[in-house]
Parts: structure tokens; sequence; C-alpha cells
């Protein structure tokens, strides 16, 4: 139903940036949030921001102040990550859930984020 394509990811230094992209498509209908989440071998998947249709916005804590999420108006999600941190070294999912279809919504493929030296 919707497609999403993340992009952006690549390996960076401690102390980098990085600025990871998510583009939208499909039947996108109604207001929606969009986010990012991150997994590693092992780990389960963890809400790393999420911002809706209306502009509010959420972080984890670990990216409080390194992190920003931004939307544009063609259901494009960006995720400007700065003073990067080996702990931030994962696989990053986009996710676009509608709020009026319920559930979990729908998953990108993921962009593999490496930090290190």
């Amino acid at each position: 139903q919707v497609q999403l394509v993340e992009s952006g990811g690549g390996l960076v230094q401690p102390g980098g940036s990085l600025r990871l992209s998510c583009a939208a498509s499909g039947s996108i209908f109604g207001p929606y949030t969009m986010g990012w989440y991150r997994q590693t071998p092992g780990k389960q998947r963890e809400l790393v921001a999420t911002v809706t249709t209306a502009g509010s916005t959420d972080y984890a804590d670990s990216v409080k102040g390194r992190f920003t999420i931004s939307k544009d108006n063609k259901n494009t999600v960006y995720l400007q990550m700065n003073s990067l941190k080996p702990e931030d070294t994962a696989v990053y999912y986009c996710n676009l859930r509608l709020w009026f279809q319920g559930g979990m919504g729908d998953w990108g493929k993921g962009t593999v984020v490496t930090v290190s030296s």
C-alpha cells in the first residue's frame, strides 16, 4: 500500500554527520506519523524519532540534541544526525503509520549507518 525508500546511510567517523532520507509513495491519505527506528543484531527495533503531519516531533533520549527529524510537503522525511557515536551504528528503518488505518504501519527496507574510526 505504502512504499518507503530510505537513503543516506554509510560509514562515518565518530563526531561526524549523516543525513538520512525516506521517500514515501503510494496510498497515503489522511494524517500520519512518520519516523525512524533502528536495530542492531540481537536487539529489538527501537524508536529514534518521529514526526506527524501536524509537525509534532518526538525523540529518543539517546539522540535528543544530536538528531533532528523533519518532513517536507512531498511525504519525505529526513533525519539529520550530528555528533555521531559508535553506539549509533545500526540499520535505520523508516516507518509510516496512517492514523485512520491503525496497525504498525509500513516499513522501508532500511539503510545501514556505521560509526567507526
